[in-house]
């Protein structure tokens, strides 16, 4: 495939030319980022890649901007704010869904956790049109809840979809929510599904993230590892594993899953403290697909990255695949996989 190299000229820049406080946390034989995007108001927190499908190359990045009144953000390839929503109260985790049926149309949707008002707020992709009352809310009755990590899931036995919510603070078991999305008339409404998920007390659950395929949700119980569970509330609530301990300089955080076949691939997390991502193999070992130690950990030019998403589809400037992460100078940096792959001597799709 032939590689087109992305110009960064204006409001955004090469990371080598990414000066701040904390430079001196990256590591010398850090992957560097082909674009760092322009910067947001406050604090970019989590970001989503959406591809269009019928045109790739014009395929966009979501990110969130952390505060009370901060925002959803588009940014197209070049790290471009192109588009975005303003005036959210403290948006934290954003994922995307494809072809969700809404009034008889099928579209592509995006969700964003609103700390502050304890709501979820979806939008259409691109465009960012709201498909909701002025949001829906999560973990009503409940004195916790502050809404953070949020991801989507669709059962293929029926295509029903899902979101998976987390939270500031929470029980010791029950801490996540899953609820199905209903169509209302073209608009979106929520049905409580389950409760499940446990939690150590010892910090906060923050990043969520779905294999679609696999059936799996994994999350980050923050300072302890990874849990993994089945995400079809139908299969139970049984926990299928704890990974990570001990793999982590200080918080375990964003999560995201490069697949190099249906099946195969790599969880990638984001070991905030150390500026790196530690990589686990996504099928887990030979006879048993819930043991999932270690491959390496790779060095990245981000700082205190706390949310992080992958494609292995590749596009214009990013052959093999795209892997987007916060980074906390109020940016999102763009990676080719087949940079991250070189450094961790990983496999391309």
């Amino acid at each position: 495939m032939k590689i087109f190299l992305i110009a960064v000229t204006g409001g955004f820049a090469l990371a080598s030319a990414c000066k701040t406080s904390k430079q001196t946390d990256i590591a010398p034989d850090a992957v560097k980022p082909v674009v760092v995007t322009e910067k947001v108001v406050f604090d970019t927190d989590d970001p989503a890649i959406w591809i269009n499908k019928e045109n790739p190359a014009t395929s966009v990045i979501l990110g969130t901007d952390k505060e009370t009144d901060g925002g959803l953000y588009v940014f197209d390839l070049q790290g471009k704010i192109i588009n975005k929503v303003t005036g959210l109260k403290r948006p934290n985790n954003v994922d995307i869904a494809y072809d969700i049926s809404l009034g008889g149309k099928s579209l592509d949707v995006a969700v964003t956790t609103e700390r502050e008002t304890n709501k979820l707020r979806f939008f259409s992709v691109p465009e960012l049109a709201p498909l909701d009352e002025d949001g829906i809310e999560v973990f009503t009755g409940e004195a916790e809840r502050g809404p953070m990590g949020v991801a989507f899931y669709r059962r293929p036995t029926d295509s029903a979809f899902f979101v998976i919510v987390g939270r500031k603070t929470g029980p010791a078991e029950g801490y996540l929510w899953q609820y199905k999305l209903v169509d209302d008339n073209g608009k979106i409404a929520l049905q409580l599904a389950r409760k499940f998920g446990r939690f150590s007390g010892k910090k906060e659950i923050e990043a969520i993230a779905v294999d679609q395929s696999l059936g799996y949700v994994y999350y980050s119980d923050e300072q302890v590892g990874i849990r993994k569970y089945h995400a079809d509330p139908n299969k139970g609530n049984e926990e299928l594993t704890l990974f990570g301990e001990g793999d982590y300089k200080a918080d375990n955080e964003g999560i995201s899953i490069y697949a190099l076949s249906d099946s195969t691939g790599y969880i990638l997390v984001s070991n905030q403290s150390n500026s790196s991502f530690n990589v686990y193999p996504r099928e887990g070992a030979e006879g048993n697909p819930h043991l999932h130690q270690r491959i390496t950990e790779i060095p990245v030019s981000t700082l205190e990255s706390d949310g992080s998403d992958v494609s292995s589809v590749s596009l214009p400037g990013f052959e093999g695949g795209i892997f987007v992460a916060m980074s906390a100078d109020k940016t999102f940096q763009y990676y080719r996989w087949v940079d991250i792959s070189e450094k961790g001597k990983l496999k391309t799709k």
